[in-house]
Parts: C-alpha cells; sequence; structure tokens
C-alpha cells in the first residue's frame, strides 16, 4: 500500500511540475483534423450519425474533421476513448 501511495505522490508531484512549466510532459494526446475524420471513419459511421452519437452538432463535426476547430474537454476525451478502445465505447454510447 506504502508503494502504490508514494507512487500516487511521485505522479501528482510531477503534474504539478508540468502545470508549473518546469516539466514537459512525457505523453500528450493531439486530436487534429485528420484524426478525428480517421476515428469517425473507423467507427464507418456517417458524419450525421457519429455527431449524434457523440451528441455534438453536425457543424462542429465538420468544423473538426476540415481542421477550422478543434476538439476540447470532454469532446476530445470522448474522441480519445473512441480511438482507444471503440468497441466498448461505442457500445456504451448506443446503450
Amino acid at each position: 500500500m506504502s508503494k502504490f501511495f508514494d507512487e500516487l505522490m511521485e505522479s501528482v508531484q510531477e503534474m504539478d511540475e508540468i502545470l508549473r512549466g518546469e516539466k514537459k510532459p512525457s505523453r500528450e494526446f493531439y486530436v487534429d483534423a485528420l484524426q478525428v475524420k480517421q476515428i469517425r471513419k473507423a467507427t464507418g459511421m456517417t458524419q450525421a450519425k457519429f455527431a449524434a452519437l457523440i451528441d455534438v452538432q453536425l457543424g462542429t463535426l465538420r468544423n473538426w474533421e476540415q481542421g477550422r476547430r478543434q476538439p476540447t474537454g470532454p469532446a476530445k476525451a470522448l474522441l480519445k476513448a473512441i480511438h482507444n478502445d471503440p468497441v466498448h465505447v461505442l457500445s456504451a454510447l448506443a446503450d
């Protein structure tokens, strides 16, 4: 238990250093226009169906795919989850 707590505290300290700009993150997930389109196409869905599934306006999805806007916050996290585990995430969203 102590080892787990030590690792957790080390992780929290590292996060704090990253937020203060003292350290670079070891990995980052960027969602660019090409990735949004690839993520959607991998599901086999049309833009309209995918937008409805993730509960965003069709125009918003089009803007993401065309690079005019970038997904942020929960939308970015949802796209990342779909990218990493499409079967389970899409199944959960369909229920």
